[in-house]
């Protein structure tokens, strides 16, 4: 059974980054709805009384969701009406329509008035709709949403379409209609209309870039105020955006381990009133230099999550607000420092939660499915948007653009139309946003990009490592990729086919096997292998949590936590890792010995803090398949100093299989030699020949 959404669902203030929750109201809940399948209904008929209006819909949840009241899947077109009544106290000023997303091509009017329409099914819009109401406090909206079957053309990141993209084996189920909230706000006819916050160069002031719009704007006063700071009153004018610089006593930097935020508030008061606006903002600087990437100057390891961002029963769009925090709960509990919101611009709420918990983010839009002028044109259409909504987040530390060449046929080296619009993609964000590095082609062909990233998959970690090294500890300008059916192809790093530049090198997606019990497996050991590359910056697991048919999460698609066979993910992700130097066979057979029941190897540390750390080896044995919890017989086998982001020398292990077992895990532990805390471990399992 489905849980129930609130009534109405998602009551919370929906964007938080530009607050003017003081005066809104909120639309979700229920509306009338009313299938188009050709799509050749006009508004005429549609808006006439009397008109049939069989079925109503949950917004905001896209008609092919349970949550949604509809259930129908490859509807094209559908028809929303709602009536709407307007507070008697905001007569005098500008009432605006708001929908945060709608998928894909939105027509809306308000009292029978034609108010706008909006391409693109992951960015915002507004619609003011004063003149339209014309002093009315009632009147009825109708919204026309058409959305394609065959998206290849549009944007739609992990949607699927017909025909089919050429990625359809990982696609999920479409996302149409109106799939983020929509409310009323209010303000005056003289308006903040944009609102950026980012960092001082020395990250002790914060700068506000501050839009106004309206019949008097050139004659307007700002006030801007952060929290604890003097407020700054500046005139308008007439030069476009006013650029105000807040000092910042004592700066407490924004970190995943302190996530301290400032709140700023601009007040604009002119002849049409006063509007004022919120939003918050952390001092924070992300940055390569040479091959590192450093937040606030240390370095940063990126240990990242891939996250899809969709629900049972509720699809793209969250159930609550909850549920944004308990999947940045479950990142955290399962060691990772960030997550990757894969190929769609995520509900504002979730950045929301992000700053406020410290969970780094790698945000990207949504992908097309094929390259056409058309298509290039409607992927570059969503940037600039994408940084208007999101950039004052300091959660975000890294943008995404392309994924895998989706939207690019495939084939960046052999066509420069296609290298060109990565070219330009990566320059039209990097002339919105110089703040934060930005990946133009994720884990493929690099055209222009700050950062080297890399997909590789493979079902064992042997294999895994085979096709690793040689990127990392060879500086090959290759690597092989398999698109399915055994067909394997070699993709280059740079698509001018030489070595990659001195900028960080990341894995961003990685992961394999069938079942839990194999994927547990690999993302340990798989792991343990990135971990001995210190050249690399960090990576990204596939995936937190199952989609649909894709069963490759650390949790089920409701968020339950699968079985393993292993020690809790976090172990694999920690600050402190242990490396073990063998090539494990299978699941529960990393290592198996011969008459002497002997199990011997030797083991490194990877060890990511800002300084060196004395640690202890010791080792355990339990019961095959079991955890470390109560065991007392720990033998410890040296110690070493370890420097951070540099492997360790070997420390050997040398440990007699149990008496009267055939099989048994050995538990691995890295101690702080000063206070004997746990800081890292792992585990082989070994079996009798």
């Amino acid at each position: 059974m489905p849980p129930v959404p609130s009534d109405p669902p998602r009551p919370e203030y929906p964007r938080p980054h530009f607050d003017r929750s003081h005066a809104w109201l909120g639309l979700n809940g229920s509306w009338d709805f009313a299938a188009d399948p050709h799509g050749t209904a006009t508004h005429d008929e549609v808006a006439r009384a009397g008109h049939d209006w069989p079925d109503t819909i949950t917004v905001p949840f896209a008609w092919e969701t349970e949550a949604s009241g509809i259930g129908v899947n490859w509807l094209e077109c559908g028809w929303y009406r709602r009536t709407l009544t307007v507070p008697a106290d905001w007569s005098g000023q500008r009432v605006v329509l708001h929908f945060g997303a709608v998928h894909h091509l939105a027509a809306v009017w308000v009292a029978g008035v034609a108010v706008g329409e909006h391409e693109g099914g992951y960015t915002p819009f507004e619609f003011d709709i004063t003149d339209a109401l014309a002093g009315r406090t009632e009147a009825t909206v109708l919204v026309r949403v058409l959305a394609p079957v065959d998206k290849r053309e549009i944007v739609h990141g992990k949607q699927r379409s017909i025909p089919r993209d050429d990625y359809d084996d990982c696609a999920f189920t479409p996302t149409s209609g109106i799939w983020q909230p929509v409310w009323l706000e209010v303000r005056p006819a003289t308006y903040v209309s944009a609102f950026a916050l980012t960092p001082g160069e020395s990250l002790n002031t914060i700068v506000a870039d501050i839009g106004v719009a309206g019949p008097h704007a050139a004659q307007a006063r700002l006030t801007v105020q952060a929290t604890g700071g003097a407020p700054v009153k500046t005139a308008v004018g007439t030069d476009g955006p006013v650029r105000v610089t807040l000092p910042v006593a004592a700066p407490r930097l924004w970190s995943p381990t302190e996530p301290h935020l400032y709140e700023v508030t601009v007040t604009l008061d002119s002849a049409d009133g006063t509007d004022q606006v919120r939003g918050s903002t952390g001092l924070r600087r992300i940055e390569t230099h040479g091959d590192q990437l450093l937040l606030n100057g240390e370095r940063l390891y990126v240990r990242g999550v891939l996250d899809q961002g969709y629900w049972p029963h509720t699809g793209l769009t969250a159930p609550d607000d909850q549920a944004f925090v308990t999947d940045l709960g479950l990142a955290r509990e399962s060691g990772f420092n960030l997550v990757r919101k894969h190929l769609k611009l995520e509900d504002p709420r979730f950045l929301h939660h992000a700053d406020r918990l410290g969970m780094l983010v790698w945000a990207e839009p949504a992908s097309t499915g094929t390259f056409t002028a058309a298509a290039a044109a409607r992927f570059e259409a969503q940037i600039a948007p994408m940084v208007e909504r999101d950039g004052n987040h300091p959660s975000i530390v890294i943008w995404g653009l392309y994924n895998e060449e989706w939207g690019l046929d495939w084939d960046v080296p052999g066509d420069e139309a296609k290298q060109d619009a990565v070219r330009r993609a990566y320059d039209l964000l990097k002339s919105l946003d110089a703040t934060r590095p930005v990946v133009d082609n994720s884990g493929w062909t690099h055209v222009a990009t700050d950062l080297v990233d890399w997909h590789i998959y493979d079902e064992t970690p042997a294999g895994w490592a085979a096709k690793v090294r040689p990127l990392l500890a060879d500086g090959e300008p290759g690597f092989p990729v398999g698109l399915g059916g055994g067909n394997i192809v070699r993709k280059l790093v740079m698509a001018n086919g030489g070595p990659a530049p001195a900028v960080p090198n990341l894995n961003s997606e990685y992961g394999g096997g069938k079942t839990s019990v194999e994927r547990g497996w690999n993302q340990r050991w798989q792991t343990q292998e990135l971990r001995r590359h210190d050249v690399l910056s960090g990576y990204v697991w596939t995936e937190l949590y199952d989609v649909e048919h894709e069963f490759a999460g650390i949790y089920a698609f409701d968020r339950a936590l699968k079985d393993s066979g292993v020690s809790p993910a976090a172990a694999a992700h920690a600050d402190t890792v242990l490396v073990v130097e063998v090539e494990p066979l299978a699941p529960g057979r990393d290592l198996v010995t011969d008459g002497d029941r002997k199990a011997a190897f030797d083991i490194r540390i990877s060890h990511h803090g800002t300084a060196p750390e004395r640690i202890a080896v010791a080792a355990v044995w339990g019961p095959a398949l079991g955890s470390a919890e109560g065991l007392a017989t720990v033998h410890e086998h040296g110690s070493l100093t370890v420097e951070p982001y540099r492997l360790s020398e070997p420390v050997h292990i040398s440990e007699s299989l149990p008496d009267g077992v055939a099989a048994a895990r050995l538990h691995l532990l890295a101690l702080s030699a000063s206070h004997g805390r746990v800081m890292g471990s792992t585990c082989v399992d070994v079996a009798v020949r």
